[in-house]
């Protein structure tokens, strides 16, 4: 099983939308590992490592985000997964 870790920028209407809680869901569902938090620029961070089609499952849901949120841009960089997680959570700063 091909591992894969990412992190994921998400601007636009993101903040304030429920984006967060969509995203754990998503990742939760997909036994996605890794974390999703706001940014103080606005924007929003995943950051998430598991198996190749798992997190290439939970990018496609990023770009498209809940109903309630309106994704402009997405930044990936595709990472050496570390392990250093064992659930997904939504961090708080």
């Amino acid at each position: 099983m091909a591992s894969k870790g990412v992190e994921i920028i998400v601007r636009g209407e993101v903040q304030g939308v429920g984006f967060r809680w969509f995203i754990h869901r998503k990742a939760m569902d997909f036994g996605v590992n890794g974390y999703v938090r706001n940014r103080s620029d606005g924007a929003v961070e995943v950051y998430a490592e598991g198996e190749g089609s798992a997190v290439d499952a939970l990018l496609a849901v990023v770009r498209v985000g809940p109903r309630s949120a309106r994704v402009e841009d997405v930044t990936v960089d595709w990472r050496q997964p570390t392990g250093n997680y064992s659930n997904f959570e939504i961090a708080y700063d």
